[in-house]
Formats: C-alpha cells, sequence, structure tokens
C-alpha cells in the first residue's frame, strides 16, 4: 500500500550555493504553467479521489514562494485528490521572509498541520554567503505569525560544517534555535555536491570549511544541547519531543511506499521506483501531454530492497528490528549479515540490541561507511 506523498514545488527566489535539489527562479507564468502540469500528474496517478494516506510533505524548491493565488490553488489540488482531514501528517516547507500572514491562514484554513522551516543558521553575514535570502529577524517575524495562528507543529532546518564557521559560532546558532522551544530540529553537516557554486569553489582550493576533528565536536555539541533541552534523537540528523517525530520522513526511514509527484520527484511504488523528468520544460509538457512526466522507472529487487531496509534503517537511533525483518524478508537477518554484523561491532560501530541492529554512539559518525558494508554481494 502507498500511505505517503511527496509534492515538489521546484521555485525559489534565490539559488543557495550549496543546493543540488531541483530548482528553478520563481517566474509567474511558468508557476501557473507548473500547477496545471502537477494537477495533470496527479490527476492520472490517483486512483480515486479524495484518496487516504498517511502523510503529505509538500517540499522544494520553496513551495511558499508562491503567490497567494498560486498557493491556493496548489492547497485546493491537493485537497481535492487526498484525504486532508484525516491524514496523520500534513507539512509545508517554508523559507523565513516568504510566509505572510494571509500565507499561513491559507495554510492552515486547508489543512496542513506542520511547517518545516528553512533557517541554516542564526547569522546575517553567513546566511548571505550561503547564498539565503532570508535574514534572522525573517525567522522571528515568521515564527511569530505562525504561533498566532496556533500553528505550533514546527520543525527548524540547520546547516552546520559551514565555510569559516567555528564550533563556538555553531554553539550559539544552536542556543537561540532552542530558545524557540520546538518540537522537533533537523541539522546536517554541508555536503558539497556537484553542479552547485559550493562545489565550484571547492574545486578551486576557494571554500574553507571547519577541519574533520571540528565538524565531529559539531555533531557532539548538537547531540549534547539537544539532549539537554527534552529533545531525542531518533534520526542521525532529526531531534523531537516524544510523540513530534516526523512521521513522513519516518515513511523513508522505514522503507515504506510513497508517491514522488512534480519535477524531479523520486516515487517508491511496490515493486519499482519511478523518477520523474528534471528540466521543468520537459516535465511540464510531458505531463500536459498524458500526466506520465516519468525519466525512468526501474523495477526494485528484492536484493535492493534488502539493501535499502538495512541503510535507511540504520539512520534510526532505534535501528533495524530483527522481528520485522524476518517478517517482511523471510529472511534471518543475523544469518544474512552475520559476518558483517561482527566485523562492525568489533569496530564499535554496530550493537545488537533485544530485537534491534543499531549503530552505537561512534558509529553515528561513521555512518555512511558503515551503510557500505550492507550491500550484498550477488549470490546472496
Amino acid at each position: 500500500m502507498v500511505s505517503s506523498v511527496y509534492i515538489h514545488i521546484p521555485f525559489c527566489q534565490q539559488i543557495c550555493h550549496y543546493c543540488d535539489f531541483t530548482k528553478f527562479f520563481y517566474d509567474e507564468k511558468l508557476a501557473n504553467e507548473y500547477l496545471e502540469a502537477l494537477e495533470k500528474e496527479i490527476e492520472t496517478n490517483i486512483d480515486e479521489p479524495n484518496k487516504s494516506v498517511r502523510t503529505i510533505f509538500v517540499g522544494g524548491g520553496t513551495p511558499t514562494a508562491l503567490t497567494h493565488k498560486q498557493l491556493e490553488r496548489l492547497l485546493k489540488l491537493i485537497s481535492k485528490n487526498f484525504d486532508v482531514e484525516n491524514c496523520l501528517e500534513y507539512s509545508f516547507e517554508a523559507n523565513p521572509g516568504d510566509l505572510d500572514l494571509e500565507k499561513i491562514k491559507l495554510l492552515k484554513h486547508y489543512g496542513v498541520q506542520r511547517i518545516s522551516l528553512g533557517v541554516q543558521v542564526f547569522d546575517d553575514k553567513m546566511l548571505e554567503e550561503i547564498g539565503r535570502v532570508h535574514r534572522v529577524k525573517d525567522v522571528y517575524n515568521n515564527l511569530d505569525l505562525l504561533f498566532q495562528q496556533e500553528l505550533r507543529n514546527v520543525s527548524i532546518d540547520l546547516i552546520y560544517s559551514l565555510p569559516h564557521q567555528t564550533v563556538e559560532h555553531f554553539e550559539r546558532t544552536l542556543e537561540e534555535a532552542l530558545s524557540f522551544n520546538l518540537p522537533h530540529y533537523s541539522a546536517y553537516a554541508l555536503q558539497i555536491e556537484p553542479k552547485t557554486i559550493f562545489y565550484n569553489r571547492y574545486r578551486k582550493g576557494k571554500l574553507h570549511r571547519p577541519k574533520e576533528e571540528e565538524e565531529v565536536q559539531m555533531f557532539e555539541l548538537l547531540r549534547k544541547k539537544m539532549i539537554e533541552n527534552g529533545l531525542n534523537q531518533y534520526e542521525i540528523s532529526n531531534f523531537a519531543k516524544k510523540g513530534m517525530e516526523s512521521k513522513h520522513n519516518l515513511t523513508y526511514w522505514d522503507n515504506q511506499h510513497y508517491y514522488g509527484f512534480g519535477a524531479g520527484a523520486h516515487g517508491y511504488l511496490p515493486g519499482k521506483r519511478v523518477v520523474n523528468l528534471r528540466p521543468l520544460p520537459a516535465y511540464v509538457e510531458q505531463a500536459l501531454k498524458n500526466g506520465k512526466p516519468v525519466l525512468h522507472e526501474e523495477p526494485i529487487t528484492r536484493k535492493e530492497q534488502i539493501e535499502e531496509e538495512m541503510f535507511l534503517g540504520l539512520r534510526k537511533i532505534k535501528g533495524v528490528s530483527i522481528a520485522s525483518f524476518a517478517q517482511k524478508y523471510n529472511q534471518d537477518l543475523i544469518q544474512l549479515y552475520g559476518s558483517t554484523i561482527d566485523r562492525l561491532q568489533a569496530k564499535g560501530w554496530l550493537q545488537v540490541k533485544g530485537d534491534a541492529v543499531q549503530l552505537t554512539e561512534d558509529g553515528l559518525l561513521f555512518g555512511n561507511e558503515v551503510f557500505q558494508e550492507f550491500l550484498l554481494d550477488e549470490s546472496s
């Protein structure tokens, strides 16, 4: 069963220096065409109106870069096709400064329950250096407006290990973020992705990043501060008050099925993965033509499902359930991965605790290296 929906809105007022997501400078005419194409794609691929789903996540780009009229059109489209009223979690991504009172009232009126706010860092100079349009005052303003409308299920996204950032600087950002006492925070180390401004600077030796040991200190500080403030780490980069974990993101980490709609969106359907066309004109043309703007579909083999179960599931602090794995794949996890688990336990990166295989505290620092170990050879 497909119980989650991701909808991609690719428009931004400015392209951030680190971002490699599918995104385009906002243009009103293009945005109208895109919404028309998105409507055709969704209605072609959803087999019933008002479809029941557990979670909806609208991301980008910046969904709130749309005008009030376009935002309402998008919200009406979602409400028409999905049972928003009985959805467990309905989230919108937003950039500070893009939200005003009218947009917030629209989001609330159409059933949006959760806002994910892309703050990144509490420092105006550093925001400018990483290509963000908003400033710190916009965060305060938008949170104030959200709280006025009783929208308190807000998550803040942060990035650390930024150019010229020190551990002390990151600590100040953390303390300011935590002063809002929000139910959820995400914090990611900066990744240098191809085809980004930062990648070009990095290749030229002009990107001055913190040392590796400083990045480790930032991660350890992050964990310490979150725990001190009553937030549980439930995934490597995500922290929440009890019961406020992101249900939509857990869909991914639990390796469950989800629809992906929009330019460059990925869907994971029973037995196959679907990747949409990324260039905006190609997406719009194909979606309007037949509602299937697909770049390629690929079958997911049992081997790939098992691999993804492990490297997605191990991102969760509670790890992968041995019993659930056996029920899902009719195979003993310990028997299948015995030598790998032994090797990683000997390194101190992995542990078997009750029903779970999970990363240790040291293992959290070496997640990507651990995940690589769970790729099966062809004979498995």
